[in-house]
């Protein structure tokens, strides 16, 4: 069976290397480049599964490349840059990017990241998951609305009964912020009453299971003083 290759773009080769040394531990084969002319001749030339891209860099810059890349390939990009200002991170996803980690970065965390967008890409390739009526899909979330499960980068999540139900409603409406007295009472079927906590434990215990990094959520947001969402992705 090949091996999933990452190509690895940054003008540091300190940074690549080590990049390197973390995913040649993991199983993965590595390609390196130092600036985005070198990363794209290695994309029209060898077969790339993931890309690794710094957006600061010589003879053409990160998100330059990567608007190169996304006119013909759909290949999974994390873009890697010094600039964690929220505007820079949605500037680079907005522009074709499938996940943003700052500088400096935990080792760890780049390498689950890494692992997710993989999963997510060979279990799912250019399928629209969103064309099937029965599925609810936001990033690599996918919930079955037949069989009442939650899918992350393909895998199975398990939740309990009051967590499916949950996510399930969060899911219906990406992007609306529920209170949490609304959650419970369409979920546990009962008036509100001083039920902020009970709905927070059952959001953290969600949490910690579909998200990489819980204190930074992707997916599943707290919007503060007024509820909880399913972020649009």
């Amino acid at each position: 069976m090949e091996k999933q290759r990452v190509l690895v773009v940054d003008d540091d080769r300190e940074i690549v290397n080590a990049i390197a040394i973390n995913l040649l531990n993991e199983g993965y084969a590595v390609l390196k480049a130092y600036d985005g002319l070198q990363a794209l001749d290695m994309i029209s030339t060898q077969s790339v599964h993931l890309i690794i891209l710094d957006v600061m860099m010589p003879k053409l810059d990160g998100l330059s490349t990567m608007l190169k890349i996304r006119t013909e390939k759909n290949i999974p990009i994390i873009i890697l840059s010094a600039k964690s200002e929220d505007t820079d991170k949605v500037l680079g996803l907005s522009m074709g990017a499938d996940d943003y980690v700052t500088k400096p970065f935990n080792r760890l965390e780049l390498m689950a990241r890494v692992k997710s967008q993989l999963r997510r890409y060979l279990s799912l390739g250019d399928v629209n998951v969103q064309a099937r009526p029965n599925l609810l899909q936001s990033g690599g979330l996918c919930f079955d609305l037949e069989n009442h499960t939650l899918m992350l980068d393909g895998d199975l999540v398990k939740l309990t009964a009051k967590e499916t139900k949950i996510m399930e409603l969060l899911m219906r409406s990406p992007g609306r912020i529920f209170p949490a007295e609304e959650i419970y009472e369409r979920v546990w079927g009962e008036t509100a009453y001083g039920v902020e906590n009970t709905v927070m434990v059952h959001i953290r215990r969600i949490r910690e299971k579909i998200e990489i990094n819980p204190k930074e959520p992707k997916y599943l947001k707290v919007v503060w003083g007024i509820g909880y969402k399913i972020e649009k992705i």
